[in-house]
């Protein structure tokens, strides 16, 4: 499983295109609020708490539908699958290097973002936790998606549908922990809601994954 994620980040360094693009995606969509709503610091700061996941999660989604294209193109999927590694796990490893690669690159850019919204700066931190967090579940639901849409016709246009739904939880306590900080209210039960979240689909999405994988 290390294996794959490092091969994951040694794929990312020489091609950082798809992080790269993942990242810019998230700061525009920000900073395009202020041009669609108007710079009124009040407005913008009211709507951070539900535009800075809102980006970050369909930024993050850029890259999903080539988690498994490539591998499965060329015939290296197939050697993961004969390497003695459970489906399973080899969905997991790549969740983890789709993390690394997408959605870290995506909380070093969060400041950057709340800023553009005039989120408030002491509620930067619990921002940066709350992306963290939504992105791993994204992460993993999205490593579903891509298994149970490999090799189907428009794949692509599939895998949103599919994975968006699926994360709509993970926004809405993601942006209520944003809020709840921003107005200077606890904001630890929220995220303790997508610690719970992100618990269940990592043992949930790896499965279906494998059994996705394991079906091709």
């Amino acid at each position: 499983m290390i294996a794959i994620v490092l091969r994951e980040l040694r794929l990312a360094l020489r091609h950082p295109g798809d992080s790269l693009a993942a990242v810019l995606f998230f700061v525009l969509v920000c900073a395009l609020f202020p041009f669609g709503v108007g710079p009124a610091p009040e407005l913008l700061a009211r709507l951070a708490p539900g535009a800075l996941p809102a980006a970050a999660l369909l930024a993050a989604l850029l890259p999903l539908d080539r988690l498994f294209g490539a591998e499965a193109e060329d015939g290296s999927l197939d050697q993961l699958l004969l390497s003695g590694l459970s489906p399973s796990a080899i969905a997991l490893a790549k969740a983890a290097g789709h993390w690394a690669t997408t959605g870290l690159p995506l909380l070093l850019a969060a400041p950057a973002a709340a800023a553009l919204l005039n989120l408030p700066i002491p509620a930067w931190g619990v921002a940066v936790a709350a992306l963290g967090l939504a992105t791993l579940i994204l992460s993993l639901l999205g490593v579903a998606g891509a298994a149970l849409t490999l090799g189907a016709r428009r794949g692509g246009v599939l895998l949103p549908l599919l994975v968006l739904p699926l994360a709509i939880p993970a926004l809405i306590f993601a942006a209520a922990a944003v809020e709840a900080a921003a107005s200077g209210l606890p904001a630890r039960p929220f995220l303790l809601l997508l610690g719970a979240l992100l618990a269940l689909s990592a043992v949930v999405a790896p499965l279906a994954a494998g059994a996705a994988l394991r079906a091709e």
